[in-house]
C-alpha cells in the first residue's frame, strides 16, 4: 500500500471516528455513572478543588482534562454545563486512538494499520462508550500510547522513547485504577514477544536493541520516574493535597474486594466475548464477530508466515493477557472491554493484511476486498443503530442500566411545574430514594436551587411543605398512603425495571393545568 493511499484511509477513518463520536451528544440520556462524574467535575469547575475518592469516581485525569472544554465554552458552574461539553472529552480521546495507530505502520505494515483504523472508527462498541462521560475512552488512549511506546523501546531503545512510555503509563494510572492490570499486561506481553522473537526478529536497529545494555537500566528508571511524577501530580491535586498520594495504594484493597465480590455486576467469564460476538433482542441482531474473526486470523499470522515477528506477537499477547485478566474477574461492566478490544482491533488489521497478502488470484483478492468492505459497511450500520437510532433502547446490548428516555419527561415536568410555582427554580423538590435510584437526578436538577435527597421517608421528616416529591418504588406506596388526596401522582421510568413516582401538591397541579390551557398549540 502506497503512502498516499495509507494516509487517505487513515484520514477517512479519523473523520468517521470524530463524526460518529461527536454528533448528537445529547441523543442519549445521561447514564447514572456519567451524572455522578458530571457533578464531581462541577465541584472542581466551581471551586477549583479536587480530592481523589478511592471509593468512587476513579482517577482524576478526566476531570482536569474537561476544564479546558468548559472554559472554551464559557461555562464556570455546574448549572451551566451540558452534555456537549462533558462528552466532548472522551469522544476526542476515543477518536484520538486512530492518531496513534500510524506509529505501528513500521512494525505491522501500512495495510494492517489502515484496516485497524477503519475498524476502530466504525466499531459500535468503541464508539458507543466513547460517547460516555467516563474514564474508559481516556484510558484506552493512554494504554494504547503506552503499548506502542513500550514496544518501540523494546525494538529500538532510546531515552526519549522510554520517557514517552513513562508519560503514557503515568497518565493511564491517573485515569483509572485498573490501568495497573493493563500496563502489567503490556510489559509481560513485550517481554514474552521479545523472548519468542529474539532481537533479530524484533526488527531491531543497532546494538542498543540486542542484549540488555547498562544504559537501558537508566532509561527504565527515568521512564518509571516520569510515570510516578505524573500520577503523583494528578492524585495530589497538583500537590495541593499531599495525602492524596497514598490514596491510590489504599484503593487497591477497595477494587480488589469489588472485583472479586462483584455483587450486581457479577457476570460469567465469557461475558465480554459474548457481548462482542452476538446479541439478538426484539428483532435486532448485533455482532462484531467479524472483528474477532479477523483478530483470530491475525493471531495465526503472528506466529506463522511472512508476518510473524515481534509486533504481531506483542499485540496478540497483550490482547490475550488483558482479555483473560478482565474475564476471570467476576466484576464486569461492558465499557471495561475497551483496553483489550483496542488490541483485538489492531490484531484484526494484521489478520486482514495477512489474508490479502496470501491471496494470489486477482479475482479472489477482489472478492476478499469486497467482503471486507461489506463487513465494514455492516459495522457502520450497527454503529448508526447503536448510537443514533437505539442509543437508550434495552434491545441495544451496549446500553447497560441505561437511563430511560421516559426519565426526561420527569425532568421536563419539574421544569414545567416550577415555572408556575412562586419560587420558580427555588421550588422545594424532595427526592426519597436509595442512592442507586437518586442518580442521575442531581445532574438533571442542577439548575434547581432547593433539592433535598433522603434515603428514607423517615429521614426526610415532614413532607407537607414539599410541593414536589420524587420517590423510588421502595417508598412510593407508603408515601401515597401518607399523602392521600392532597397530592397528584404520576409515574416515570428511570431505567429498565425501575419506576419513579412523582407526587405534586394538588393546588400547584391545578395552577399548572390552568396555565397549560393557555399555552399555544405546537
Amino acid at each position: 500500500m502506497s503512502k498516499a493511499v495509507f494516509w487517505c484511509l487513515v484520514a477517512t477513518a479519523l473523520g468517521l471516528a470524530v463524526a460518529l463520536r461527536l454528533a448528537g451528544p445529547d441523543l442519549r440520556p445521561m447514564h447514572h455513572d456519567e451524572a455522578n462524574q458530571a457533578v464531581r467535575f462541577g465541584q472542581l469547575l466551581e471551586t477549583g478543588d479536587y480530592r481523589y475518592d478511592r471509593n468512587d469516581h476513579h482517577g482524576p485525569t478526566l476531570y482536569y482534562l474537561t476544564l479546558p472544554a468548559a472554559w472554551a465554552r464559557g461555562q464556570a458552574t455546574l448549572a451551566s454545563l451540558d452534555e456537549r461539553t462533558l462528552r466532548f472529552v472522551p469522544a476526542l480521546f476515543g477518536a484520538g486512538v486512530i492518531l496513534l495507530l500510524p506509529l505501528l505502520a513500521r512494525g505491522l505494515g501500512r495495510t494492517s494499520v489502515a484496516v485497524a483504523a477503519l475498524l476502530a472508527a466504525l466499531s459500535p462498541a468503541l464508539t458507543y462508550y466513547s460517547r460516555f462521560y467516563i474514564q474508559e475512552p481516556v484510558l484506552l488512549f493512554f494504554a494504547m500510547g503506552f503499548l506502542i511506546a513500550l514496544g518501540r523501546y523494546a525494538v529500538e531503545g532510546g531515552l526519549a522513547t522510554a520517557l514517552w512510555a513513562g508519560a503514557f503509563a503515568g497518565l493511564a494510572l491517573a485515569t483509572k485504577e485498573t490501568a495497573v492490570v493493563v500496563l502489567l499486561a503490556a510489559v509481560a506481553a513485550c517481554a514474552a514477544a521479545r523472548a519468542l522473537t529474539g532481537s533479530a526478529g524484533a526488527g531491531s536497529r543497532g546494538a542498543d536493541a540486542g542484549a540488555w545494555p547498562a544504559a537501558r537500566t537508566a532509561h527504565v528508571i527515568a521512564g518509571a520516574g516520569v510515570a510516578a511524577m505524573i500520577a503523583a501530580t494528578f492524585y495530589s491535586s497538583f500537590f495541593t493535597n499531599p495525602s492524596g498520594l497514598l490514596e491510590p495504594l489504599r484503593a487497591i484493597a477497595v477494587y480488589a474486594a469489588r472485583g472479586l465480590g462483584a455483587g450486581a455486576h457479577r457476570e460469567p467469564w465469557d461475558y465480554y466475548v459474548r457481548l462482542l460476538s452476538y446479541s439478538a433482542s426484539g428483532g435486532l441482531v448485533w455482532t462484531e464477530a467479524f472483528v474477532l474473526a479477523l483478530a483470530l486470523a491475525g493471531a495465526v499470522f503472528a506466529f506463522r508466515g511472512a508476518r510473524a515477528g515481534f509486533w504481531p506477537r506483542y499485540v496478540f499477547l497483550y490482547s490475550a493477557i488483558t482479555v483473560v485478566a478482565f474475564s476471570v474477574v467476576p466484576y464486569k461492566t461492558p465499557w471495561n472491554l475497551l483496553p483489550f478490544y483496542g488490541g483485538f482491533i489492531v490484531l484484526a488489521g494484521v489478520g486482514a493484511a495477512g489474508l490479502v497478502g496470501m491471496t494470489r488470484s486477482r479475482v479472489a483478492r477482489v472478492v476478499l476486498l469486497a467482503a471486507l468492505l461489506a463487513a465494514c459497511c455492516h459495522l457502520g450500520l450497527q454503529n448508526w443503530r447503536a448510537n443514533f437510532r437505539y442509543p437508550a433502547d434495552p434491545r441495544n446490548p451496549y446500553a447497560y442500566a441505561q437511563t430511560s428516555p421516559d426519565f426526561l419527561r420527569l425532568v421536563a415536568r419539574v421544569a414545567d411545574v416550577s415555572a408556575v410555582h412562586p419560587d420558580r427554580a427555588g421550588m422545594l423538590v424532595a427526592v426519597i430514594a436509595g442512592p442507586y435510584e437518586q442518580w442521575p437526578l442531581p445532574w438533571y436538577l442542577r439548575r434547581m436551587t432547593r433539592v433535598g435527597y433522603w434515603q428514607s421517608a423517615a429521614a426526610a421528616g415532614p413532607l407537607a411543605g414539599a410541593p414536589f416529591i420524587i420517590a423510588s418504588p421502595d417508598y412510593a406506596a407508603g408515601l401515597d398512603t401518607a399523602l392521600g388526596d392532597r397530592y397528584v401522582s404520576e409515574f416515570y421510568g428511570l431505567r429498565p425495571g425501575v419506576i419513579l413516582t412523582v407526587f405534586i401538591e394538588r393546588g400547584l397541579w391545578d395552577r399548572f393545568i390552568d396555565s397549560s390551557r393557555h399555552l399555544p398549540v405546537r
